[in-house]
């Protein structure tokens, strides 16, 4: 049993740098540049068959990719906005902290945008598809929700305003590969502010 174990530890690590590959090759070098061989060549393996043996396809391999990126993204704005003790510290640190993470994290976020764009899975749905999927807007739309509950934010149709929060910041990355020198600070202080006077009562 415990040489099973190991086995599987060893699989998930392997995995996990394939997965890792997979989005710095995308980051570098763009979604429809990335073959099994340069994701292979970054990842240090001596086969694509190595690949094909953890991944079914390249559709479950970029699916992973995409889910590791938000599964992170997800981790990280959870922890920030979870300290927050009023809706109103709340949507702030949301926005500053969307931010923060995009900055910090911008080949992740290039590799997301690479995928965005261009990734369409065989008998699926293509990532654009989750661009009109209102549920993507559930946690700010229930934030602003618990806002308007508390009387601290006045009223106001959620479901627009919470689309207008979250379009804001989704349309960063793609300002980024237009303008990399963007002064992100400015951006977040101006959605801060801006958000800020728009829910006010």
């Amino acid at each position: 049993m415990q040489v099973k174990r190991e086995d599987s530890v060893t699989s998930s690590a392997r995995r996990a740098q394939i997965v890792a590959a997979t989005i710095a090759t995308i980051a570098e070098l763009g979604y429809r540049q990335a073959s099994f061989s340069r994701i292979a060549e970054r990842a240090g393996l001596s086969s694509t068959r190595l690949i094909s043996y953890h991944f079914d396809s390249k559709d479950e391999l970029i699916g992973k990719a995409i889910a590791t990126i938000y599964s992170e993204l997800a981790a990280f704005m959870t922890a920030r906005v979870s300290a927050a003790t009023t809706p109103g510290a709340a949507l702030e640190t949301y926005i500053r902290s969307l931010v923060e993470y995009i900055a910090g994290h911008r080949p992740e976020m290039r590799a997301a945008t690479e995928i965005f764009l261009n990734f369409r899975p065989e008998g699926g749905s293509a990532a654009q598809d989750a661009a009109t999927d209102l549920s993507v807007l559930g946690h700010v739309e229930r934030l602003l929700v618990r806002g308007q509950e508390s009387g601290e934010f006045g009223a106001f149709n959620t479901r627009v305003m919470a689309m207008a929060i979250q379009r804001s910041l989704d349309g960063l990355p793609f300002l980024l590969e237009a303008d990399p020198d963007a002064d992100l600070a400015e951006y977040a202080d101006e959605l801060a502010g801006l958000f800020a006077k728009a829910v006010r009562p």
